[in-house]
């Protein structure tokens, strides 16, 4: 099983919005924007909304049926790891392996003397084709990257050998995913970590590195974007010459985390992946999530109130709330709205604000920042909030297409 070259991570928090989201790969499709879509959803997100694996490959094969699509689609055990792998083997076909809580640990010895032997060859100057300027590799960068690598890519190699031990390795598509840390990863370092990946026998088709600046849950890019540019088209030269070098998989691309609403870097990533030739991967979360929310403020009454409730609910439970994106979110609490504000504001106010528009006057994003992390907010309503959004489906329904297609899609891809 190879992934095409461009893939698109749709998540849904409540396993609601399959047939919407679909709608705008469709979308896509007949404006010749070739997406294949990855339904995608965390252990973390399943324990807290109370669902399981079997209900996101449920929600992908009806849309998939209903909806007529017959391109190839996948359903990715995101940011699984040794302790929550099994749930996903009978029902995911993309599997996210997240070793990010592994960097900087200490390997065994012996492994760590058999991987900087490896690593040896490259030591001088290592010139990689479309980087300007050769990297010196020395003994010491070679200890320090092992050092810093090693243990994290064997927790790789122990998953995806499970995996591929309990469902054959050629039926599902292996990410390696080490985003979720505060330092990013330099070219130099993406490209040992390949080169361990091959030694160990880890057929990765997408890498999700960390990269300068922050990719906070749904909202813009913050960071020098120059500097992304230069990271970001450095990576695409590593892993193509890292595929070269090794036995990797020639579909190998990038993938990025923590995807959604990056508008700033969009066309930045679009152009560069159509210059050089090469895959993409965006994951998505729970900018989904969001537009449900937007799509019960637009409907107004009593879908209103949940959505204000909702609100000022997550703010009282701010800490908790924030406390595991802690990496992921940055919001500043001097702008978030009272409650006594947001109870007084109509159903376009409320939607304005939490809509990420950029430069619209309403947008907030420590509000919209909030909310994202407030599903459990709605996840402790239960069927409630379930039987609310499919009250107002159509309008909801409507929020969502429009938001992956005409914000997400079309800006990525340059249209």
């Amino acid at each position: 099983m190879r992934i095409e070259k461009y893939s698109f991570g749709i998540g849904d928090r409540f396993t609601l919005e399959g047939e919407a989201q679909l709608k705008a790969l469709i979308k896509a499709r007949e404006s010749g924007i070739p997406f294949v879509p990855v339904w995608n959803k965390s252990n973390r997100e399943h324990q807290i909304v109370h669902t399981s694996p079997e209900q996101t490959r449920t929600e992908a094969d009806d849309a998939v049926k209903k909806l007529g699509w017959n391109e190839p689609y996948y359903v990715d055990a995101d940011h699984i790891n040794m302790n929550t792998v099994d749930k996903y083997i009978n029902c995911s076909d993309f599997f996210t392996i997240d070793v990010a809580d592994y960097i900087g640990k200490p390997a065994p010895e012996e492994e760590n003397e058999k991987m900087t032997g490896a690593m040896k060859k490259y030591e001088g100057s290592l010139s990689i084709p479309g980087i300007s300027k050769p990297f010196q590799i020395d003994s010491e960068l070679i200890r320090k990257i092992s050092g810093k690598f090693l243990f994290a890519v064997l927790e790789a190699a122990k998953i995806y050998k499970h995996i591929a031990d309990s469902r054959g390795a050629d039926s599902f598509i292996p990410e390696v995913s080490m985003d979720e840390v505060e330092e990013a990863q330099s070219p130099v370092e993406l490209f040992f970590i390949l080169m361990m990946l091959n030694e160990l026998n880890v057929p990765v088709q997408t890498i999700a590195p960390k990269f300068t600046g922050r990719f906070n849950k749904g909202v813009d890019y913050a960071g020098d974007a120059e500097q992304f540019t230069r990271e970001f088209e450095e990576d695409l030269m590593v892993i193509d010459f890292a595929v070269k070098q090794f036995n990797l998989p020639e579909n190998l691309k990038l993938s990025v985390h923590s995807g959604s609403d990056k508008f700033s870097i969009y066309p930045v990533m679009g152009k560069l992946i159509k210059r050089h030739n090469k895959g993409l991967h965006v994951k998505t979360a729970g900018t989904t999530w969001l537009e449900e929310v937007i799509g019960l403020a637009m409907a107004g009454g009593e879908a209103l109130d949940m959505a204000k409730d909702i609100y000022i609910k997550a703010l009282e439970k701010k800490e908790e709330l924030c406390a595991p994106y802690s990496t992921v979110i940055n919001i500043n609490p001097a702008g978030l709205p009272s409650p006594e504000e947001v109870l007084k504001w109509n159903a376009q106010k409320f939607a304005d604000t939490l809509r990420h528009i950029p430069g619209h006057p309403d947008y907030n994003p420590d509000f919209r920042q909030l909310i994202h992390v407030g599903y459990k907010v709605a996840a402790e309503l239960g069927d409630e909030y379930r039987k609310m959004i499919l009250k107002n489906k159509e309008i909801v329904g409507k929020q969502v297409t429009e938001n992956i297609y005409e914000r997400h899609i079309l800006r990525l891809w340059g249209k």
